[in-house]
């Protein structure tokens, strides 16, 4: 089997179109690299590269072979990102985002047992539902929800946050208990604005597929508090994260409703920077905040 190492010289060559300048890039000779393209070649039984005195292109099985292996050099040096700097000592300052409500519940015990646990290390956590731009705002790890877009991020799973349907006994009491989706035309639903889909555009499951659908009401607000102490106050209807609302749940003063309906599941991850190398003391904080997380995986 080819060596990886020369896979990646492959990948290399081609992105930048040049012997010469991958020859630079590895500290090596041109000649060397193009010795091992051509062993690479031999050893897999076709012609990668058409080589001219001015250009360098792929053969059809050139192409296959270079989408298939381009993404070995950033798979590598992630592998050997995760590793960098476990001989550092456990000090220094941490900038941290996370947001509100795993912030409130979760996220201020773990992250303060963290410290006192290193006393060497200090950690400023800021609680803000907005995604910062980690590199000009000059953090170093975020905690954050949802599908992440951006490519030069990394994102580590820690844990999925259910969402529940929700009203108090009052509120239900006066207005019925809504059985299906379609149902709650009739009833005020309470908006919540940063949601993805849409202000007061709903996800519920039919035949295991997520389907949105769009509700109505009179009340709508970008904080999941407010939504939460109007629907305690018997005022409408809310969708909000289970572990938000877990402790009414258990004393009664929220019902939960449309259970089976439901299909809005959230994703949390650490984040950073993938050109930024992450400490011992960010990998350490990561899997300290990942097992407060199970910890409290009933509440999720």
């Amino acid at each position: 089997m080819p060596a990886i190492d020369d896979l990646i010289l492959f990948t290399q060559v081609i992105e930048h179109s040049s012997f010469s300048k991958v020859a630079d890039l590895n500290s090596i000779t041109k000649s060397v690299v193009s010795k091992r393209i051509s062993k690479l070649e031999k050893e897999l039984g076709v012609q990668l590269l058409y080589r001219t005195t001015r250009k360098l292109s792929l053969t059809e099985a050139g192409e296959v072979l270079y989408r298939r292996a381009k993404n070995l050099n950033q798979v590598a040096q992630s592998a050997f990102n995760a590793i960098a700097g476990y001989s550092e000592s456990m000090s220094g300052h941490i900038r941290i985002s996370v947001p509100t409500i795993s912030g409130e519940l979760v996220l201020a015990e773990v992250i303060s047992d963290f410290c006192n646990r290193h006393p060497g290390l200090t950690v400023d956590m800021s609680m803000e539902n907005d995604f910062v731009d980690l590199v000009a705002d000059n953090y170093d790890l975020v905690i954050r929800t949802g599908y992440l877009e951006d490519s030069s991020l990394i994102a580590r799973h820690l844990t999925n946050s259910r969402w529940v349907i929700c009203a108090s006994p009052a509120y239900l009491e006066r207005n019925g208990i809504p059985q299906t989706p379609t149902a709650l035309a009739r009833h005020n639903c309470l908006g919540y604005t940063y949601q993805s889909t849409g202000t007061f555009d709903w996800q519920f499951t039919r035949d295991n597929q997520v389907y949105t659908h769009k509700v109505s009401g009179n009340f709508a607000s970008d904080n999941a508090g407010a939504l939460k102490k109007a629907a305690l106050a018997g005022n409408g209807i809310a969708y909000l994260p289970s572990c938000f609302v877990y402790d009414e749940f258990h004393k009664n003063e929220l019902t939960e409703i449309l259970a089976d309906h439901v299909g809005k599941v959230v994703g949390i991850y650490a984040v950073y920077p993938y050109t930024r190398t992450p400490s011992k003391r960010i990998h350490a904080l990561i899997e300290h905040i990942r097992e407060g997380y199970v910890q409290m995986k009933d509440m999720f």
